[in-house]
Formats: C-alpha cells, structure tokens, sequence
C-alpha cells in the first residue's frame, strides 16, 4: 500500500511540476558552473571510496552466489548419472 502512495505522489509531484513550471531566462555565472563540477566530481569520489571500501564484501557476495550455482548444478548432474 506504500508504494502505490509513494507512486501516486511522485506522478501527482511530475505532472503538477510540468504543467505550472515557467521558463527562466537566467545567466549561469562560469563560477556556479565549477561548483557544479566540483559537486559532480565529489559524488563520483565518495562512490569510487565507498565501492573501494567494501570491495571485498562485493566480490564475496558474488563468489557465494556463483558457488551455490555451480553446486546445485553439479548436485543435479550427479542425480542423473545415479539414475
């Protein structure tokens, strides 16, 4: 039931924001620009630190899936030749 909510709210939200938005004819000064691009950079940074920290938890977690994979397929291929 939340998510319909939550979906209904952000329709409602992207529907009233296109429909009663107006065009601003505004100048973007070059030093908002790089403080754009330093926020950019700083977000692709923090991402690249927090994968690098918990790298070894990612690999694991996709090691274990391929094993349990590769297991239950060799339990089904060793059911068969016992049959």
């Amino acid at each position: 039931m939340k998510k319909i909510t939550t979906l209904k709210f952000t329709y409602f939200f992207t529907l009233f924001t296109l429909l009663f938005s107006m065009t601003a004819y505004a100048y973007i000064d070059p030093a908002t620009t790089t403080y754009l691009i330093q926020i950019v950079a700083g977000v692709f940074i923090a991402a690249g630190a927090t994968i690098g920290i918990f790298w070894k938890k990612i690999k694991l977690f996709f090691r274990r899936k391929k094993m349990e994979h590769l297991e239950k397929s060799l339990t089904k291929k060793a059911e068969k030749r016992e049959k």
